[in-house]
């Protein structure tokens, strides 16, 4: 990994990003089938779940807009797509499936937006990116599952939209472990913030990437 990481800096990847305020947040789906092992999940979903409990919190106390996103297929499958076709049992996440229900250690409170989508960006076809620009956000804190899938298509789609996002690591998880660290590593050189809830609340109070 050195060796990859000398090329990269020496071709002028990594560079740091301002953290500039007003901050937003937005969870990618994070609902119980990406939390269950047998459905779609495992890895280090769960710890990510966790730590996100603590962000979503922080966010709620300073008022930041807080945004969810929801796989959800239509009940007769009318909207299947290239996704599900890849995917199938996705198809399965329909509006009133308990698989596709947000944890409820992360419901929603009034206010908070729910994206319904499905494609893995959050903002592939959505309202997400008027929505955040209706509400002032510069920095976009990301949450969320699957770090190599949903989370790292919305964070390019985000950064696409002129956001900047800041990845929280630890609040970010994965079925597995190797494309979790891969595409933070990946995310880090090339689209995004990258670091764990502390030092990103720690950023966001600066002001100031560290």
């Amino acid at each position: 990994m050195h060796k990859e990481i000398t090329t990269y800096e020496r071709q002028g990847f990594g560079q740091a990003l301002e953290i500039k305020a007003p901050f937003g947040l937005l969870i990618v789906d994070f609902v119980n089938g990406f939390a269950d092992p047998q459905v779609f999940g495992g890895g280090n979903i769960q710890s990510a779940i966790k730590q996100t409990k603590d962000l979503l919190a922080h966010a709620r106390q300073q008022g930041w807009p807080v945004a969810h996103s929801r796989i959800v297929f239509s009940d007769d499958a009318a909207d299947n797509n290239i996704f599900g076709l890849k995917v199938p049992s996705l198809v399965s996440l329909t509006e009133d499936a308990p698989a596709s229900a947000i944890v409820p250690e992360l419901k929603p409170t009034a206010g908070e937006l729910i994206v319904r989508k499905t494609v893995p960006s959050a903002f592939f076809g959505t309202s997400l990116a008027p929505w955040l620009t209706q509400h002032g956000v510069q920095t976009l804190l990301v949450a969320g599952a699957v770090t190599s899938g949903c989370v790292r298509a919305s964070v390019v789609d985000a950064m696409s939209w002129g956001f900047r996002p800041l990845v929280v690591s630890d609040c970010v998880g994965d079925r597995a472990i190797a494309p979790h660290d891969a595409n933070l590593f990946d995310m880090a050189q090339k689209y995004a913030s990258v670091m764990p809830l502390k030092a990103a609340l720690q950023a966001t109070t600066a002001g100031l990437c560290s």
